[in-house]
């Protein structure tokens, strides 16, 4: 009787350790989704030489972003392009600031094709305020708009997620 009952108890244990475990894992990362615009602030732009139209391309974007907690921010980008025609790799660092304050600091690969759409990958590399300690991801795709008459570059559309997790308070 005493084995049946020490069984029970065993598995009791095993069933809110799991219960315990397996809400703290979830729990330990959160993703949320954003929508921005966007619009280059600055830019530079040489020609390589090597083959036609190839060139590297120094730029800053503005962006605007809405999250869907409600939350907006603005964000600042330092971009370095490697294009041919309209399509290219990026690399791209940049910040984003919420109203009060806090950052999260980004370093992104970005794929641009055809000068029509984008995608990006990268990695949170720091926060300020409630984002110290972050550590995450981000991914995303932009629709870029057409080149209207008079602009240096193309304005866009994207959508994202932020994945991430902070340190205990």
């Amino acid at each position: 009787m005493a084995t049946k009952k020490s069984m029970w108890v065993l598995f009791a244990i095993l069933v809110i350790s799991a219960w315990v475990l397996g809400s703290a894992i979830q729990a330990g990362a959160e993703t949320i989704h954003y929508k921005s615009y966007h619009y280059t602030d600055k830019s530079e732009r040489i020609l390589v030489g090597d083959v036609e139209d190839h060139s590297l391309t120094l730029y800053t974007r503005r962006y605007f972003f809405i999250f869907e907690n409600g939350e907006v921010a603005t964000g600042t980008f330092s971009n370095l392009g490697d294009y041919i025609g309209t399509s290219g790799t990026v690399t791209s660092y940049g910040n984003i600031t919420f109203a009060d304050g806090s950052t999260i600091s980004l370093k992104r690969e970005v794929k641009v094709v055809e000068g029509k759409t984008s995608e990006s990958k990268g990695q949170i590399t720091k926060g300020t305020g409630r984002f110290r300690g972050i550590k995450g991801t981000q991914e995303g795709k932009t629709k870029l708009l057409p080149l209207e008459k008079g602009e240096a570059s193309q304005k866009g559309i994207s959508e994202g997620n932020l994945t991430f997790t902070l340190p205990p308070k």
